[in-house]
Parts: structure tokens; C-alpha cells; sequence
């Protein structure tokens, strides 16, 4: 288990900036396909959020924040999401990820298509933070 730092400064600016990379690592994972970033980048920044929580404030703290069996969980759900959106448009006659055969009743076109990309982004970001939580957190325990 990891010990929280014994720096009120630290802790302050923690829990200051932390919910302001949250909010930056949102944005890159919804705009990911029109610019740089998506949901590998994403994910990566939101789980950097989330390891510095655990860095500042202990593993006792930041588990309440994300437990470590919900980040596992997370990461599941990400590739699971990911493999559905791209079986789904299979079933409905298309090809593997072929988001203009996702069955989404009022959307088609090119906002079908921008929806499935969007799904597939989420899927990724969570698969990526519940992943790589997931690993330090592993890490830590088999070290102490």
C-alpha cells in the first residue's frame, strides 16, 4: 500500500489541478477525431489523474476515489464496448466497425458514423485508465 505524502501544499495543489486534467482528458477523448488525441490519449491523461491522487494523498484516500476492482472493471467495460460497437454494425449486415450500420434509431449518415467513432473513443479511454490503474496498482502492492 502506498503512503500518502505528508505535505499539505502538496495535497492542496493535488486536489486543485486533479479535477482540471479530468476535465482536459474529457475533452481530448471527445475530440479526438477531429484533431489530435482520442481515447488512447485520453485515458492515458485521465489515468494520470488518477495515479497522482493515489501518489498524494495514499492508497487508503485515493481508493475511495476509484477502487482498485472498479478500475479493473473500467478497463473491462472499455473493451467490451469497444468489441460491441464494432460485432453490432456485423449483425446489422456490415462490415467490423462499420459505424453507418450501427442501428441507432434517428441517427444516419455522417453522424451515425460520428457517433460510432465517439463510442469507440469512450470504449478505448476506459480500457486505457482502468488498464493502467489497474497495473500500478498491482505494482504497489506486490512491492510493499
Amino acid at each position: 500500500m502506498i503512503t500518502r505524502y505528508e505535505s499539505p501544499i502538496v495535497e492542496v495543489v493535488c486536489r486543485v489541478i486533479v479535477p482540471f486534467v479530468q476535465v482536459f482528458a474529457l475533452y481530448v477523448i471527445t475530440h479526438g477525431h477531429y484533431g489530435p488525441g482520442g481515447g488512447f490519449q485520453g485515458g492515458v491523461i485521465l489515468a494520470a489523474s488518477f495515479l497522482l491522487l493515489r501518489l498524494c494523498l495514499g492508497g487508503e484516500l485515493a481508493h475511495q476515489k476509484l477502487p482498485p476492482r472498479l478500475a479493473i472493471a473500467l478497463g473491462a467495460f472499455g473493451v467490451l464496448l469497444y468489441g460491441l460497437t464494432g460485432l453490432v454494425p456485423m449483425m446489422a449486415g456490415g462490415q467490423y466497425l462499420d459505424y453507418g450500420h450501427l442501428p441507432i434509431p434517428g441517427v444516419s449518415g455522417a453522424e451515425l458514423r460520428y457517433v460510432g467513432i465517439l463510442i469507440v473513443e469512450i470504449g478505448i479511454a476506459f480500457g486505457v485508465l482502468g488498464i493502467m490503474v489497474g497495473i500500478f496498482d498491482n505494482l504497489v502492492e506486490r512491492q510493499s
